[in-house]
Order: C-alpha cells, then sequence, then structure tokens
C-alpha cells in the first residue's frame, strides 16, 4: 500500500510541475504563495488520483477472486 501511495504522490507531483511550468498567468511574487499553490495543486491531484485508482484497484481484485 505504502509504495501505491508513493508511486500516486510522484505521479502527482509530475503532473503538478509540467502544469505549473506551462501555466500562462503571472506569477505571484511571493515565493509562499507559490509554494502553497504548487503543494495544494498536488495536494488535490494526489486525492483525486488516489479516490478513483484505489477503489478501482480494490474492486478489481475482489472481482478475480469471485472467478
Amino acid at each position: 500500500m505504502k509504495r501505491k501511495l508513493l508511486n500516486i504522490l510522484t505521479v502527482s507531483a509530475i503532473i503538478t510541475t509540467i502544469g505549473f511550468l506551462m501555466d500562462g498567468d503571472i506569477k505571484e511574487p511571493s515565493m509562499a504563495m507559490r509554494f502553497t499553490e504548487f503543494f495544494a495543486m498536488m495536494t488535490m491531484l494526489f486525492l483525486a488520483i488516489s479516490a478513483i485508482y484505489l477503489p478501482a484497484h480494490s474492486l478489481t481484485k475482489k472481482l478475480q477472486r469471485v472467478r
């Protein structure tokens, strides 16, 4: 389980970094605000990916046991 969560965290960090670099908006002058935006987006992506992947993985595992 730890490995899956670490992989999800890594994917969300990569997607967040790519999105942050491709963003065309004017950047905030404050470094604290930049880090806050970055980690907030990474957290939201982590939660969204986890909410989709983990139940789907659990369901497919249970369905394979039934067969």
